[in-house]
């Protein structure tokens, strides 16, 4: 089942070919002239161009044979050579009513599917989530539910890190600080593997009392700032890291409860943002795999030593650019610059981990594609990551794609900061939107009829509508200003004039039901039903357009416009005052078919909206 683009576009392509002319000229898109037609093909201009001919002759042939397509009820040449098409209104209601019959409201499924695995979100143990975790959550999120929605296997991995220098930094502080804990840290055999032994189980139980969530948050930016003005701590840190890496039991012992506990705040703040995982691998879980790949990259030639490291060189022969000396001069070096493996003192690196993780996945899922949707800011560390994986042959070249996304920033332009120039915690982010929207309905009106319990799940789904709202809306490429005041308004191009939309048309279907009127066939007369009725059809190209660029802002854009489609079309088509009964009937299947397929847009973007406001 087609939508009516794709269709024209084959009947086009057709009538390029029986007039001689490569069929490929056919392609037809939504006009730019709505108001003159519904679809153009601008294929006989560049046509005229290889055939050297001119292009409204051209144009002329492929209109006499479309002229006879009882889809269109006009087919004009209009300007150079352009082709005008207009659906008639017996075609369109055919397709309306197909996707009215439709399970997928006219979304059709991939030809042929892949396995994907979306890397998103990326929290880190003892660092509660801020601001800069919110466009990887749901941008990756979105892109996750697009891709399992098109047919593909898709698999969504937190990528939770874990396993670095930062699990050092807290081992040294904690053990510092506390003295029973390092007494029951000491008193374990370093090599012991058994976690129900008598002597961890001690450890685990003063840890669940002495080490909370609350402990980490204020422990670790401590450490963080001590390690850079006390080298001894530092290097205890390093040391820590590494025994850590190498089994000291103690240590585990310590890690596991740090990821135990700060996996129960991350979890309330993805559910609490509509987000879930399928998978919650960190980089600890591949560190049994890095010894053997160093050795494997050895073999194979690719690890070279560099001033005490070992490195991967991925740039081609002849990629350069220019660096500048100290003294003022300037050379040629590699560009990219070499992942480095090993550093000189011994340890796996942040680009280890994540070449290994890419070997872990092909070894676990073997993916066709990973998509790692990452700040763009990272672009370079994934470039140097992606060409190691090609030269090592862990993945087929082109299979691994870093999502990069700009920054959501300030009034000055900066990326979001609280008054105090600190970093917003995503917990107070979200609060800050629940109450801004709680502020709002009260405002508007809405929401008086509700219980409590109802207003507070109303409010939480509209503040986290008009965040996530708010960034998807944006290609996910570009940065964007922080507006809570405009995000949360039930007016304009937000998420909450979205859900006010969905309630409106739920309250319509449930009057309709309780005055007994149903739908029925869907016929189009009115210039208000055309346009609902194109914006319906036009759900499969938004789809295609958001999966190929992985940027759901095409599946925002289509959301948007068919809530403000409908509200056009409700103001001027009655429903339920219709003239006939079978034109009532029409426009309540109508208005069913808009509500599924904004539902469904809505969950490709994580939002959910309230039954009632």
């Amino acid at each position: 089942m087609n939508d009516l683009k794709r269709s024209l576009s084959e009947a086009a392509a057709a009538a390029f070919q029986a007039a001689g002319l490569p069929p490929e000229f056919g392609r037809v898109t939504a006009s730019d002239r709505p108001d003159l037609a519904d679809f153009q093909c601008n294929g006989a201009l560049a046509a005229a161009k290889s055939a050297k001919r001119n292009p409204r002759e051209i144009a002329a042939q492929v209109v006499d044979i479309l002229k006879g397509d009882p889809r269109l009820a006009s087919v004009e040449i209009a300007g150079a050579g352009f082709i005008n098409m207009r659906v008639s209104d017996e075609a369109l209601s055919v397709r309306v009513g197909e996707i009215a019959s439709d399970d997928r409201v006219g979304a059709q499924l991939l030809d042929a599917p892949r396995r994907v695995l979306v890397d998103y979100a990326g929290p880190n143990v003892a660092k509660p989530m801020h601001v800069g975790h919110l466009r990887a959550s749901i941008i990756g999120e979105s892109i996750k539910r697009l891709y399992r929605f098109r047919g593909d296997e898709v698999l969504g991995d937190a990528h939770f890190g874990d396993w670095g220098f930062q699990m050092g930094l807290l081992i040294s502080a904690i053990l510092d600080e506390d003295a029973a804990i390092r007494a029951l840290v000491e008193a374990l055999p370093e090599t012991a593997t058994d976690p129900e032994s008598a002597a961890a189980l001690k450890l685990a139980a003063e840890l669940d009392v002495r080490i909370t969530l609350a402990d980490l948050d204020r422990i670790y930016p401590a450490a963080s700032v001590r390690q850079k003005e006390d080298p001894a701590f530092k290097e205890r840190a390093r040391k820590a890291t590494a025994e850590l890496q190498n089994g000291r039991f103690g240590y585990r012992l310590l890690w596991r409860h740090f990821v135990k506990v700060s996996r129960v705040a991350l979890e309330r703040e993805f559910h609490a943002l509509g987000v879930d995982f399928d998978l919650w691998k960190g980089e600890s879980d591949v560190n049994d795999l890095i010894e053997p790949m160093v050795r494997e990259l050895e073999d194979k030639g690719l690890l070279v030593e560099d001033q005490g490291a070992r490195i991967v060189r991925v740039a081609r022969p002849g990629e350069t650019k220019k660096k500048k000396l100290p003294d003022g001069g300037v050379i040629e070096v590699e560009s990219p610059d070499p992942l480095l493996v090993v550093s000189s003192e011994g340890s796996a690196m942040y680009g280890t981990t994540d070449l290994a993780t890419i070997l872990d996945r092909r070894q676990s899922f073997d993916p066709h594609l990973i998509l790692y949707c990452v700040d763009q800011r990272q672009a370079d560390h994934f470039e140097q990551v992606f060409r190691a994986a090609y030269l090592a042959g862990y993945a087929a070249e082109g299979s691994l794609e870093h999502i990069g996304f700009g920054t959501m920033n300030g009034a000055d332009g900066k990326p979001f900061k609280t008054r105090a120039g600190g970093v917003l915690k995503l917990h107070d982010l979200i609060e800050m939107a629940r109450e801004k929207a709680r502020e709002r309905l009260h405002e508007a009106g809405l929401g008086a009829e509700l219980s409590e319990e109802q207003f507070e799940d109303t409010a939480h789904k509209v503040g986290v509508a008009a965040l996530k709202f708010a960034d998807l809306q944006n290609f996910r490429g570009t940065s964007y200003v922080f507006d809570l005041d405009r995000f949360t308004s039930f007016e304009g191009k937000t998420g909450p004039y979205l859900l006010y939309q969905s309630v409106r048309i739920k309250s319509v279907l449930r009057k309709a039901a309780e005055a007994g009127a149903s739908a029925g066939p869907i016929v189009i007369h009115e210039q208000a039903e055309r346009d609902l009725a194109m914006l319906l059809d036009a759900f499969e190209g938004a789809l295609q357009e958001a999966y190929d660029k992985k940027a759901p802002n095409f599946v925002a854009e289509h959301a948007y416009k068919l809530a403000q489609t409908f509200s056009k079309f409700y103001a001027a088509c009655p429903i339920m005052s219709a003239d006939t009964e079978a034109l009532r009937a029409s426009r309540l299947a109508l208005a069913q078919t808009t509500l599924r397929q904004l539902a469904l847009t809505l969950d490709l973007l994580g939002i959910e909206a309230p039954e009632r406001m």
